[in-house]
């Protein structure tokens, strides 16, 4: 009988020397993993790579509603009046024409513009928004409007010039599909769009459109990123609000002024990206300024805010998903 109990308290013995290793060894693991994350060059990387998974699952989202989007820009090109493209009516033809995977057409161009544009976008601006919070406390004061917008269009302008070559190629793909049959590209991928424009249009070519898309960015940006800080600092003075109710209200008035600043940049922009040289090798538009001027004159100056309510649907969702999940891939990588 003692020597059972004698093997009983041995067996005990190692199984919580073996679980009290385990949980060492687990530990260890965290505490590496937290060690990781707490290195300079992994705090100076992170918002970036929160940014970009941020508005790469955004992006997945809001898919569809941006190829809608694209498709009332493009309606009606040149004609004062006529039959005015509705998000339903849209939706109907592409439905119509193909399949309902037709509404995700250029989403491998619009994951790898997050990949570059957003990582850089909220990046920079996290970037910025933290070295401006540093000097202002040194100075014993807080950062106001004025510098939270200074960030939000610098970091948005940065951001549109990395990332034109894939809004362009998102453009062309996603317009692919109006032209007629036998002038189709086709594109496989968003590779084979960018080296495809690239082959025949030239290098430069890609980045077609990069006024009127630093412009659409600065704008936008001064839109979300500004008036989502100031507010969600508003919401907080003066709300009881959860934490979640504050960053889900202030993404949809920031969502509303994004897209008030930017939609006409951005109706340019698709214009822009969308024409090719014809046989004769001019296009229609000679650059943003033009573009505008066109515009007004032949369809009337209301056609830069056509589909506001789809760019508002657009825009506002994708900058509620874009920073709740920057907001909890900060709180996980704190």
């Amino acid at each position: 009988m003692s020597t059972i109990k004698q093997a009983a308290e041995a067996a005990r013995t190692r199984s919580s020397e073996a679980m009290g290793s385990a949980k060492g060894v687990q530990g260890e693991t965290i505490a590496v993993a937290n060690d990781f994350l707490h290195t300079p060059l992994m705090r100076a990387a992170l918002p970036f790579i929160n940014g970009g998974l941020s508005g790469m699952v955004a992006t997945t989202v809001i898919q569809p509603v941006d190829m809608i989007k694209v498709r009332i820009q493009l309606a009606g090109e040149g004609v004062h009046g006529g039959p005015r493209a509705t998000p339903l009516s849209v939706t109907r033809d592409i439905l119509a024409s193909g399949k309902v995977g037709d509404l995700y057409t250029g989403l491998s161009a619009g994951l790898l513009r997050q990949a570059v544009y957003t990582t850089a976008r909220l990046g920079f601006f996290d970037t910025f928004m933290s070295k401006l919070t540093s000097r202002a406390k040194a100075r014993g004061q807080q950062i106001g409007f004025k510098e939270r917008a200074t960030a939000g269009l610098t970091a948005g302008g940065l951001a549109a010039m990395l990332g034109n070559p894939a809004d362009l190629a998102l453009i062309r793909m996603q317009s692919d599909g109006l032209k007629p049959v036998a002038e189709r590209k086709n594109y496989k991928s968003v590779i084979d769009a960018l080296s495809s424009i690239a082959r025949s249009e030239g290098v430069v070519a890609l980045w077609a459109g990069a006024a009127p898309t630093v412009a659409r960015a600065m704008a936008l940006n001064f839109g979300q990123l500004a008036f989502f800080s100031e507010a969600k600092v508003q919401l907080k003075n003066r709300t009881n609000w959860s934490a979640n109710a504050q960053t889900l209200s202030a993404s949809a008035i920031a969502g509303f002024f994004a897209s008030f600043f930017s939609l006409p940049f951005d109706f340019v922009k698709t214009r822009l990206q969308k024409q090719s040289k014809g046989p004769d090798g001019k296009v229609h538009y000679n650059g943003m300024a033009d573009c505008f001027a066109k515009v007004t004159k032949q369809e009337g100056i209301l056609r830069f805010y056509r589909g506001f309510g789809t760019y508002y649907v657009r825009v506002a969702p994708h900058a509620m998903v874009t920073l709740l999940v920057a907001d909890y891939l900060g709180w996980l990588t704190k």
